[in-house]
């Protein structure tokens, strides 16, 4: 087994540019496989952030409703984002949905909702990442 330590990797061609082989013979850009923020928060009473990365902030938009302040903006409002949230035990849970609304998904900040049927709920655990690039 090789190890490889470095502080920094760059292109040879481009600087961002690094191919990674995955597998026997599909490759993929670096770049682009790697999550550009994340979060993990509490959704419950006063909202908090555990820990973060490219994270400025999150807002708390209602029962069952966040959105994720992005420190260093995407490129544009077409990257992905996703998420998982955690609620008590005892009770069930529908699901977290994210909102595609040109006012809530931006360069800069994407929204996050709790929803079991027509109803928003509070979590105590939520988890989002964004995939895409960054401007």
């Amino acid at each position: 087994m090789s190890e490889i330590k470095v502080d920094t990797l760059t292109g040879k061609t481009t600087a961002n540019d690094i191919t990674v082989t995955v597998g026997a013979s599909a490759t993929m850009s670096l770049e682009q496989g790697l999550a550009k923020c994340w979060i993990r928060f509490n959704g419950t009473g006063t909202i908090a952030i555990n820990d973060s990365f490219n994270v400025s902030g999150i807002v708390d938009a209602g029962t069952g409703q966040y959105t994720v302040t992005i420190n260093n903006d995407m490129a544009n409002d077409d990257y992905a984002y996703y998420g998982f949230s955690s609620r008590d035990a005892s009770t069930s849970q529908a699901g977290m949905f994210g909102s595609v609304s040109a006012t809530d998904v931006t360069t800069g900040k994407f929204r996050v909702l709790e929803l079991a049927g027509t109803t928003f709920f509070d979590v105590g655990v939520v988890m989002c990442a964004a995939h895409g690039d960054l401007a």
